[in-house]
């Protein structure tokens, strides 16, 4: 068993191995240059740190396959894909609304890079607040008939992680299928010893990358953020929401949570759950097959257009982060975020900067507190970076602003797990539902509000009284954004 020692950490020995280090980022590594010259300065002026922080966030996906689908599926999903994009560029598809014409290139983006099919037979309905979440949640657990899958970062086992888990074992005891699969670093107190009664009842848990060794196998990069669940094919459930009683207001630390989630019935069920199945799958090693929709049992839910997008960073592509900068640049009247972390790369950073700089109305919406306190001072800077450029800064007073939301011109929105930030763009594994319907998106403009009625507007006034220390504090951060 590989043990650290004492003389691994002497000053000349530690240089060694940081050189090592350093020629392995630069020359075997697929890291953008940002990222490269960031790591090269951590190992060569901290090395003890450099070390310690490269063991604990750094590692290499470009060999592993997350999304890895089997020859005839990747045959009958190509062939699917290749004639929603023919029928829409030929102006043959059947738009339920005539408005969502506009946004064919997004759509077609997300075709081309997410593999995402659009459906339009949806019902959507947002969730802002983490009780009614759960209200709802544990209602459609109850009524599962055939299996439950359900996937979240974070998973404990206090109150509202019990009240899930009787849930779960009253329906696996009835015979219902439940999965249930946690990242293993966002879950980390969980086990199969605390999950033992769901076990016996006959429900599978999984978790995701779970290291061999308990602290040296441990990777705080490249984690499983995606929230979902789905019900018997019927309902599906994602968002920023995570199974702990912080996330229904139950700590004082962080007061009220404000969260968006969103309860989607109809066809797009099916896409939620392919992504569940292909997660399982790499991490279970179980053969589950992906689902397949016939005209024979397509449902018929509403007229609401929607896409799920994943994103991870075993892909170069960063479906999401383009997705949200095709939503930036088509803008023609408004953009209005909210994110917990506003740590964006230059591309998503001057695609919002120019909507400013050309008139538009530009609103972010930030939390008055940090979880995250090197995040929090970085989003301090980028924040003002943007105010510079004439967009508008809101930050919410009520509790933790935890939404991971974007509305644009009132006729498109995206709601998921994906933060404003390298780590969602690059690091983390991602899903986010885009929503094309003018009145969904009006929702969320209410809804956006409603929200800036409870928070206070940073200037840039403001801004550029901040003291030295911080102006400190958000350079250090801006730094190691780029790898933490």
């Amino acid at each position: 068993m590989f043990e650290f020692t004492a003389g691994m950490f002497s000053f000349p020995t530690m240089y060694i191995i940081n050189i090592l280090l350093i020629v392995a980022v630069i020359f075997f590594e697929r890291k953008g240059s940002t990222a490269t010259l960031a790591w090269i300065m951590v190992l060569a002026f901290i090395p003890i740190v450099g070390f310690l922080l490269y063991m604990f966030f750094n590692q290499n996906l470009s060999r592993i396959k997350i999304n890895k689908l089997m020859e005839p599926e990747e045959q009958s999903i190509s062939s699917a894909l290749r004639k929603q994009i023919r029928d829409m560029d030929r102006d043959t598809y059947p738009f339920a609304n005539e408005n969502i014409k506009n946004w064919k290139h997004l759509i077609k983006l997300n075709h081309v890079y997410g593999q995402a099919f659009y459906t339009q037979n949806n019902y959507v309905q947002a969730i802002n607040d983490g009780n009614e979440l759960m209200v709802n949640l544990l209602r459609d657990i109850e009524r599962a008939k055939d299996y439950i899958n359900l996937e979240f970062f974070i998973f404990k086992r206090d109150y509202v992680g019990k009240l899930v888990l009787d849930c779960l074992i009253k329906k696996a005891e009835e015979g219902v299928k439940v999965r249930l699969l946690v990242d293993a670093v966002g879950s980390r107190f969980l086990s199969d010893r605390r999950l033992k009664h769901l076990i016996k009842a006959g429900g599978q848990v999984a978790y995701f990358f779970k290291p061999t060794l308990k602290i040296i196998g441990l990777k705080l990069n490249y984690r499983n953020h995606r929230k979902i669940a789905v019900i018997d094919d019927k309902v599906g459930y994602t968002g920023g929401f995570n199974i702990a009683k912080e996330y229904v207001g139950g700590k004082k630390k962080f007061g009220y949570w404000r969260d968006t989630h969103v309860r989607i019935t109809g066809e797009a069920v099916y896409d939620l759950n392919n992504r569940f199945i292909l997660d399982w799958r790499f991490t279970t090693k179980e053969k589950l097959e992906i689902v397949k929709v016939s005209e024979e049992n397509m449902p018929e839910e509403g007229n609401v257009g929607i896409q799920i997008v994943s994103c991870g960073p075993e892909s170069h592509s960063q479906e999401i982060k383009r997705a949200f900068m095709r939503m930036i640049t088509y803008a023609e009247k408004s953009v209005y975020i909210q994110t917990p972390y506003f740590v964006p790369d230059p591309s998503i950073l001057e695609s919002l900067k120019m909507a400013a700089q050309s008139g538009l109305d530009v609103r972010l919406m930030l939390p008055c507190k940090p979880d995250h306190m090197f995040v929090y001072w970085a989003t301090y800077a980028y924040a003002g970076e943007l105010l510079k450029s004439g967009g508008k800064v809101y930050i919410y007073d009520e509790g933790f602003l935890h939404a991971k939301t974007m509305v644009v011109d009132g006729e498109i929105g995206t709601i998921g797990s994906t933060n404003f930030d390298n780590r969602s763009f690059k690091l983390n594994f991602e899903t986010n539902a885009f929503i094309y319907s003018r009145d969904f998106a009006k929702e969320m403009e209410k809804t956006f509000m409603i929200d800036m009625s409870q928070s206070h507007q940073l200037t840039l006034e403001m801004y550029n009284e901040r003291s030295l220390l911080i102006r400190f504090k958000e350079q250090i951060s801006k730094l190691l954004s780029e790898i933490l």
